[in-house]
């Protein structure tokens, strides 16, 4: 993935923690995980982490309630990736009906 600056979770701090704030570039010899949790304890990694759940997260929610899409219907990876598309498609389909949107002519 080229070009693209990843902020994954590790899994290693709890809500209640209070983690410090790192700074400068991972120790040396770090694995790939330490790595990119010191990139999330920045302060720059904590506000592009943080955005996560206005831009990404609530879509998966509305999906899952609104839709009511807990599981796919179809089998294998390619099929489940075109149900996927599809899903994504439709939602995004409603918010663009909803919002007023509609098509120029050509």
């Amino acid at each position: 993935m080229a070009g693209i600056d990843l902020h994954v979770a590790t899994g290693g701090d709890k809500h209640e923690e209070v983690v410090a704030v790192a700074s400068g570039p991972p120790p040396q010899g770090a694995t790939a995980k330490e790595a990119m949790r010191h990139k999330l304890r920045t302060e720059a990694g904590q506000a592009v982490y943080k955005m996560r759940k206005a831009i990404v997260e609530p879509v998966f929610g509305q999906i899952k309630e609104q839709r009511g899409f807990r599981r796919f219907s179809l089998r294998g990876l390619e099929k489940v990736r075109c149900e996927w598309k599809l899903v994504c498609a439709i939602s995004n389909l409603r918010k663009l009906y909803r919002s007023g949107w509609t098509p120029q002519a050509a």
